[in-house]
């Protein structure tokens, strides 16, 4: 059984996400704490107690899901279940943050501070109602890239996160989005929907953004991650420190490459996947993308039991 840990991406977050697993475990817990100390407020208290909106703006939701994920890590870890029990991980967006932490090429506070700064970044770079984002179901990545090249009209539209063979979700200008959700369900879309998101991610609107992160991350250090790490970018792993350095840096306005990245781990052999964290979002993708790999969710103490259980097997 070869294994990859994947680690969600934002739309996962929920109040009270990862409360059960820092009450079972002192490890997990120390995550939220350390967390809370690296962004000088108790960002716990409004994961686990707070309001759902104030918990999905960008700033707040990107710290808040990795420090969840991490707690599932550092649960399966106290149940004898270390990085290495993976050949691979990856994540979705921030979740490659996420991931890279997991790896250890990053601090838990690094990483937090970082996800707090891209996700005001990314908030920043485009004033509130210029930028959407739209899911087209039942068209496929080609499909839709034509549906962004004929609704951009000089605005920019792109294909910004490729999630599975059903599934791409379209970035750009307000106009353009909405002309590309008219257009896709001319050609056949089973829906076209507008996000409820606050800015256009994974587009060229955030270059700002972009420009923020490589500054930000020019002051971190990288180390090789214990495992190496599926890039968004790439959709195959990488493992030398400046190479991630730059691909974050891309990230923030490429699209997020996921079913590749999928069918690339698949393709080295991988024929399981554990989604550490909230949400179970990343297992329904994996699914369409490839039925042959086993998937799992890790999200609660029963989840991290189960799992340990079965990887002792």
């Amino acid at each position: 059984m070869s294994r990859a840990f994947v680690f969600p991406g934002q739309g996962a977050q929920a109040i009270g996400m990862g409360k059960a697993l820092a009450d079972a475990y002192p490890a997990a817990r120390a995550v939220f704490d350390e967390v809370d100390e690296a962004l000088g407020e108790k960002l716990s208290d409004l994961i686990w107690d707070g309001d759902i909106e104030t918990l999905t703006l960008t700033e707040n939701a990107q710290p808040a899901l990795m420090a969840t994920s991490l707690a599932a890590m550092k649960a399966l870890e106290a149940e004898g279940v270390g990085i290495e029990a993976a050949a691979f991980v990856a994540g979705h967006s921030l979740g490659e943050y996420s991931a890279l932490a997991a790896a250890q090429a990053f601090s838990i506070t690094d990483t937090a501070r970082l996800l707090r700064t891209r996700g005001k970044a990314m908030q920043q770079a485009v004033p509130v109602g210029e930028g959407a984002m739209a899911a087209v179901l039942g068209l496929d990545l080609a499909a839709v890239r034509e549906v962004a090249a004929e609704a951009a009209q000089g605005e920019v539209c792109a294909a910004a996160n490729d999630n599975d063979p059903a599934q791409v979700v379209v970035s750009g200008a307000k106009a353009a989005v909405e002309r590309a959700v008219e257009i896709a369900k001319g050609r056949g879309a089973k829906r076209a929907i507008l996000l409820p998101v606050s800015a256009p991610f994974h587009c060229a609107l955030m270059q700002p953004a972009a420009e923020v992160m490589a500054e930000a991350l020019a002051q971190v250090d990288i180390a090789v991650p214990k495992v190496p790490v599926v890039a968004n970018v790439r959709a195959e792993a990488v493992t030398d420190p400046d190479e991630i350095r730059a691909l974050l840096v891309e990230q923030v306005t490429h699209a997020v490459r996921w079913r590749e990245s999928v069918a690339w781990m698949a393709a080295q052999g991988v024929d399981e996947t554990w989604e550490i964290g909230a949400g179970k979002a990343l297992t329904g993708m994996i699914r369409r993308i490839d039925k042959t790999v086993a998937t799992r969710a890790v999200g609660t103490p029963e989840d991290v039991a189960a799992a340990a259980e079965s990887a002792k097997g």
